[in-house]
Parts: C-alpha cells; structure tokens; sequence
C-alpha cells in the first residue's frame, strides 16, 4: 500500500508528519477523476387507489377511487458506475435493485442489470460499443433518466428496453444530427422461456433472434427543435417479425417551457408485448401468445419553470392495443385503449444539486370495447397513485 504524507498541527501548533495509509495506489488514484458513483433514487410515501367498472353500462366507474394501502417504498434505485479507463475506452454500469433478479435465457444476464458495456472512440465523432445496451429506441419518454417517469406509457413498460449487443454511433461535424445503429439480441429470454406453449403451432423459434436498430437524432432553429427518431426491425420467430417506429419531438419555447411529444408504432407478428395477449387469454381458456398485434401510443410531456426552484409538469398517454388476426371476422381490431394523465410539482432545494422534493399523482384509465368485454369477460377499470418523495441521482464519487 501507498502512503500520503500530511502535514498536521499539535494542540500546541508545532508541525509533525503523519503517514496514513492509501487504500488505492497513488499511480491509480488519478482514474477516480475520470469515474462517476452514481446511486439513482426515487423515494416516496405513496398512496394507491384503484376502481373497477363492474357495469360497463352504467354511467361513470363504479367504487370510484377506492383507497387500497399506503406505504413508503423505494420506487427506483438503481447504482451507477461510468468513466474513462483510457483516453478513448468508456465504460458503463448500471443494476437496479428495484427489479426481481432473472437470469435471461439469452444473454445470460440478470434482467435487474439494465447496461454493462464498453465504448470505443474510434474517432472523434465516431464510437463503437459492445455489451448490455440501453436500445436507442428514440423518443423521450425513454431518453429521460428512469428516476424522472413516474409511470412509463404501455410500450415502453412492457418492451425489453436493454439488450445485449453491438453498436455503432456518429456524429456529423456540425454536431447538430447523429446517427446510431445497434444490432441486438431480439429479447432476454429464450423463445421458450417467454411464449412456451402459448405460440401458436405455425411460429417456431428463430436461429438469429436478432434486432436491428436506426436512430437518428436532429438539432433544427438553434435547439428549440429536437428529434429522435428511429426505425427497429425485430426477428422475434420464423415468419414471426416485428417493426417498431418511435418518432420524439423536444420544443423548447423559452428558458422556462418545454414540450415533449413522442409517436410510437409497434406491429408485432407475435405479441412480443403480451398486452393483447393478456386480453385474450381469459382464465376460461389456456395462455395464447397472439399473431399480429400491434400497438399505437401518444406521449407528451410538459415542463414549466414558474420560479427558479419550482417546476409544473403534466404528462399525458394514450394507447390504443390491436389483435389484427382476430378469427372472428366480424369483430373490430382494436380491443382495448388506455389513458394515463400525471401532473406533478417538483421543488428544487438546492441551486447547484439536482436533487428535487415531489408530488404527483398518476391516473391511470383501462377501457375495454364492447366484443373484448363480451368474448373475453373483461372489464374496465381505473388506477390511482398520489406520491411524495424526494428524486435525486447521488453522485458520491
């Protein structure tokens, strides 16, 4: 071990020299200036509410706002650990203890780490990485740390959102528009381990359950424009495939407010996110996984800074849920919708800290039409949480 030499006083103030030793040579110590500890937090006293339509006929939902339990809870936490180890070799860590501890059957990976890879400049516009990636989706909603999304829209919370793979990003030269492409495992789990016998007999497993991924990011009038924008192509099984379009906008109108807005279009030939699916496999008949789902959403956020630490912001989703190979050809694609409405306040005690103080409430609506409600004996229903806490990313190195 290394020692430091410091220099203390006597409690008569003659100077002495005290050797304490160093845990981390001194030759190494130099590393930490390039590394971040980083504990991603959410803590918060939440209250949960829930309502369940049991005559869809009537007006209105019936036992409206029912109180279930309140509890204090951690709702994220998730550690950290980034920096260089070389002047062009990054890496990047993050688990989250906030999730159960599920190995995938593919990338032999607890499904709890969400990135573990390492990024290569291979110039200085250009990088490449390898690992457990954080899929460039596009859109907002995912690009924001997951410690500031109370609720996650339908897509994004059900979708496998890191994956193990490679990918490759540039940057053009006037810095205002990059391009990133990732070729990824298609899902953590193996085909068996997430459909099982629930795949219907013409979709078998594929060879390459691979996923291609194109994102494009766009600066436009000086950044009150912002796009990320991407194309995903999924090989989920044979004749079984996937294409995912994501389109998300970022306005910025002043110092104090800002718009998001983002589109997403995922048509799945085998219900990879297993809403439809949910719907149709009523405790009447065994678990199906669906052919032909797809799902349309809208998400938008609103932020406005009404004072230097004060911060409104009202998030908004709608999801529309589709079984486009429905054997009842008289039936209407779409089965269900969902509406989620969030408005929050956020208190910034600090002015150099990212550390806020909360309140939020998220609203939650689930409608099922009438020929789900009917064939599969669902029924409507709605969600409610009120959160206090506190929403910080503690940096302690």
């Amino acid at each position: 071990m290394q020692g430091q030499v410091i220099e203390k006083q006597t409690t008569e103030g003659n100077k002495y020299v005290d050797s304490i030793p160093s845990l981390i040579p001194v030759e190494r110590q130099s590393l930490l200036s390039n590394v971040d500890v980083i504990f991603n937090s959410r803590f918060a006293y939440d209250s949960h509410f829930n309502s369940v339509d049991e005559d869809p006929t009537a007006p209105g939902d019936n036992n409206s706002g029912n109180h279930d339990y309140s509890s204090f809870n951690l709702q994220q936490l998730r550690f950290e650990i980034k920096g260089k180890i070389h002047e062009k070799v990054y890496f990047r860590f993050r688990h989250r203890y906030t999730k159960n501890y599920n190995i995938g059957g593919i990338d032999h990976v607890s499904q709890a780490t969400d990135m573990a890879f390492a990024r290569i400049d291979l110039g200085p516009r250009t990088n490449f990485s390898i690992g457990k990636l954080c899929a460039d989706w596009g859109g907002y909603e995912f690009d924001f740390n997951p410690i500031d999304i109370l609720s996650y829209n339908d897509i994004v919370e059900y979708a496998d959102n890191y994956l193990v793979g490679v990918g490759v990003s540039h940057t053009l030269e006037s810095k205002k528009h990059s391009f990133t492409f990732q070729v990824l495992n298609s899902r953590t789990q193996t085909f068996e381990q997430q459909y099982g016998d629930s795949a219907p007999d013409d979709i078998t497993a594929s060879e390459y359950p691979l996923a291609a991924v194109i994102n494009w990011r766009g600066s436009f009038f000086k950044g009150l424009w912002e796009t990320t924008y991407s194309y995903s192509f999924f090989n989920e099984a044979d004749n079984a495939h996937m294409n995912y379009i994501v389109l998300g906008n970022k306005f910025k109108f002043n110092n104090k407010f800002v718009l998001y807005y983002d589109f997403h279009y995922s048509d799945e030939g085998l219900d990879n996110k297993g809403i439809t699916s949910g719907i149709v496999s009523t405790p009447l008949v065994d678990p199906v996984a669906v052919k032909d789902a797809l799902y349309v959403e809208n998400w938008a956020r609103a932020e406005y800074m009404v004072a230097p630490k004060v911060n409104l912001l009202l998030s908004v989703m709608h999801s529309n849920h589709y079984w486009k190979d429905n054997p009842d050809a008289g039936a209407d694609d779409l089965l269900s919708v969902s509406y989620g409405v969030i408005p929050e306040v956020q208190y910034f005690p600090f002015k150099e800290y990212n550390m806020k103080f909360y309140v939020g409430y998220v609203y939650r609506k689930y409608d099922y039409t009438s020929y789900a409600q009917t064939a599969y004996g669902v029924g409507d229903y709605t969600t409610g949480l009120l959160s206090f806490g506190i929403i910080a990313p503690f940096l302690v190195l």
